[in-house]
């Protein structure tokens, strides 16, 4: 009886340190497993970092490249030609649309503004000045182009937009001692234009306002 007793103990001795052994294994296993699962999210939240930031520095470098290439078939003339006089008197511009030169002391407000009438030029060189792209359309201009640079414009702190009957394109974009002549809003230097001037190095008085102007609208 004794014996068997003692064999049965043996047994059931033998099966608890199997079974420890088998907890044993398990937790080895599954400790593994969370390691590797910890190792490769490190490495894909590291790897993902390190795209983030290649392609942030890559946008940047794309941005500085844009700012300093010339638009394609912009005009450009000499800032040190264009006047820079206050004056209440009419001005005779040599471009149409004007690009700079001596302007009325007030200028036209160019937060988005869209005017649907023409106005005075000696107010748009003005905000010109002040850092603004005027983009100005005449009756060659499709509606929908229009439409489209309006809606551009009026999402775009210094930027006005306004009709001028009598130039030579279509539609034009006008930044002080640039201009630019497009046959589409969907053309891809309108971007260019507005990234590269609204605000850009050629402002002659950058920080001035666009607002608080002339809204003759």
């Amino acid at each position: 009886m004794a014996s068997r007793n003692s064999e049965t103990n043996n047994s059931r001795q033998a099966r608890i340190a199997e079974m420890r052994r088998a907890d044993q294994s398990r937790d080895r296993r599954n400790k593994a497993i969370a390691i590797t699962a910890s190792a490769a999210i490190v490495t894909a939240l590291i790897g993902f970092g390190a795209w983030v930031m290649i392609d942030q520095q890559n946008k940047k470098e794309a941005k500085e490249a844009a700012l300093k290439a010339p638009v394609a078939g912009e005009q450009t003339w000499d800032a040190k030609n264009l006047g820079r006089k206050h004056v209440e008197t009419p001005v005779k511009y040599e471009m149409n649309p004007p690009v700079g030169g001596d302007h009325h002391p007030r200028w036209m407000n160019c937060e988005g503004d869209v005017y649907k009438n023409p106005v005075p030029e000696v107010n748009a060189v003005h905000s010109l000045e002040h850092g603004a792209v005027w983009v100005t359309y005449n009756e060659k201009a499709a509606p929908a182009d229009v439409e489209k640079l309006a809606a551009k414009v009026a999402k775009t702190p210094f930027t006005l937009m306004s009709p001028v009957k009598e130039q030579s394109g279509a539609l034009m974009l006008s930044a002080w001692g640039k201009q630019l002549t497009v046959d589409t809003a969907d053309d891809a230097r309108v971007a260019a234009f507005f990234t590269k001037y609204v605000q850009g190095a050629q402002t002659p008085e950058p920080g001035a306002a666009c607002s608080n102007g002339l809204a003759d609208k």
